[in-house]
């Protein structure tokens, strides 16, 4: 059955690009925020959520989660924690920031990346993956990052990606064919799929036939899905089943036959609470038929999120 998992970009830094965060989030002082990001995770803990997302690129989520699993202590069994290296976060810690993270796929930011992630999390780290690899990205393409990567699996840490964009299936086709030795380099890819852009599905089912352990983020396009932002389909199938239009939305990606975990995005307790009912909703046939009517051209879809404030 596929998984909820939680992941830690909503609470790691004061900005970010879903709606609501004045209201969701009224202290966002570092330790404001820190302690936001421990009682989520206290409450993925009770709920069963064993899958961690978080980035270099999150602000402080690094250092939030490790200090959490410092204090409580986790049973390896309990925690899976998937990293991203590959974006800088250079906020500052501000809601006005110009620019709040800036890529860089190079070896060299890998490799200090990759130390600033031991540092914080030690050994507790079980997946490392490029941060929105595109089809343009030279993670694709330089063998030496390739080299450094396949390296991770002397450390018990497994190399996979995440993608962004409209051309997401195409970085995953490529991600799929890279060897070092003759060993496939990656083994897992987080990618967004939601009602609003599904245009990745078929790539990720490739993924999952070749092994890959597939993650869905974005379950709820940024906001897009929940609350007033939600489209009349979406809510009137909420109606009908009794719960959340998020729940409905996430639902919609747990019914995907490759998905092996969905992502909460969840800044408030009640949020990832509502969130983890989409694993026991059921979507009919018709139901998952409304949902796929509401799909959007993949370049609509992500000029309309480009487009998204960070507050």
């Amino acid at each position: 059955m596929t998984a909820l998992g939680l992941g830690l970009a909503a609470v790691g830094r004061p900005a970010y690009l879903t709606g609501g965060r004045a209201a969701d989030l009224p202290d966002r002082s570092v330790d404001g925020l820190r302690r936001r990001c421990h009682d989520l995770l206290d409450l993925a803990r009770r709920l069963g959520v064993r899958h961690i997302d978080v980035a270099r690129s999150y602000g402080r989520a690094e250092e939030f989660l490790a200090e959490w699993i410092a204090e409580r202590n986790p049973a390896p069994d309990e925690l899976f924690v998937a990293g991203k290296w590959g974006y800088t976060y250079i906020g500052d810690w501000s809601l006005t920031a110009p620019v709040h993270e800036v890529k860089d796929h190079s070896l060299a930011a890998f490799r200090r990346q990759r130390e600033e992630t031991r540092a914080l999390l030690g050994d507790r780290l079980d997946l490392y993956r490029v941060h929105s690899l595109t089809p343009d990205s030279p993670a694709l393409t330089e063998p030496a990052l390739h080299h450094a990567l396949a390296g991770l699996a002397a450390e018990g840490v497994r190399a996979g990606i995440s993608t962004s964009g409209p051309r997401q299936a195409d970085a995953v086709r490529a991600a799929l064919e890279i060897t070092v030795d003759g060993v496939p380099l990656f083994s897992s890819v987080q990618a967004t799929w939601n009602p609003l852009e599904p245009s990745v599905a078929p790539a990720l089912a490739e993924a999952r036939e070749a092994g890959w352990l597939v993650v869905v983020k974005e379950g709820a396009a940024n906001g897009r899905l929940t609350g007033e932002e939600a489209p009349a389909a979406l809510r009137r199938i909420a109606a009908e089943l009794g719960t959340g239009t998020d729940a409905v939305a996430l639902a919609a990606a747990c019914h995907q036959p490759w998905a092996d975990v969905v992502l909460s995005g969840a800044a408030t307790p009640a949020q990832l609470a509502s969130n983890a009912a989409a694993t026991a909703v059921r979507l009919t046939d018709d139901h998952l038929a409304e949902l796929a009517g509401l799909a959007e051209p993949a370049d609509t879809y992500w000029r309309t999120r480009a487009a998204r404030a960070w507050t």
